[in-house]
């Protein structure tokens, strides 16, 4: 298995353009944020459909959380928190439509222009979106960012 900062390293020699690194501070969180919307616009088969963690975005964030701590207990510590925010986010906005269809059109148009804006991106800077390589680089992309964030106030991954 590769570490965390191997993995980073490879995700980062496809973007070191700083347009698409820009464009990947807006679009990978806008689409983190959709998919969870989308997955919990699903109807789920227990427990109440507005809640927090009976949801199908719950669900795959418990096995995002599970990869993020087999890299990092620091990464996994604050993906706990991103993840909880982003279903608290999606949560509102179901309550907000009052529907689970509402959530899913509004999942879908943000998911789609946030790709839209990452193929751009790719474009730009000349090189293939990392995923294709490799699926895990779809959980790698948000930890790539976060590391920035980790580097800028010197806390070890």
């Amino acid at each position: 298995m590769q570490s965390l900062n191997q993995l980073l390293d490879i995700y980062g020699e496809s973007h070191k353009n700083g347009t698409n690194k820009a464009i990947h501070w807006i679009c990978v969180p806008s689409i983190m944020f959709s998919l969870t919307g989308l997955l919990m616009a699903i109807p789920f088969p227990i427990g109440e459909t507005k809640s927090l963690i009976m949801n199908w975005g719950f669900v795959v964030f418990v096995f995002a959380w599970l990869y993020y701590l087999r890299l990092s207990t620091v990464m996994f510590v604050c993906f706990l928190a991103i993840g909880g925010l982003m279903l608290w986010g999606n949560l509102n906005l179901l309550h907000y439509f009052n529907s689970e269809s509402g959530l899913a059109i509004c999942s879908i148009i943000i998911f789609a222009a946030a790709w839209i804006g990452q193929f751009i991106g790719h474009a730009i800077e000349g090189k293939k979106p990392s995923f294709l390589q490799d699926l895990q680089f779809l959980l790698i992309g948000p930890a790539w960012l976060l590391h920035f964030v980790f580097d800028k106030y010197k806390i070890k991954y």
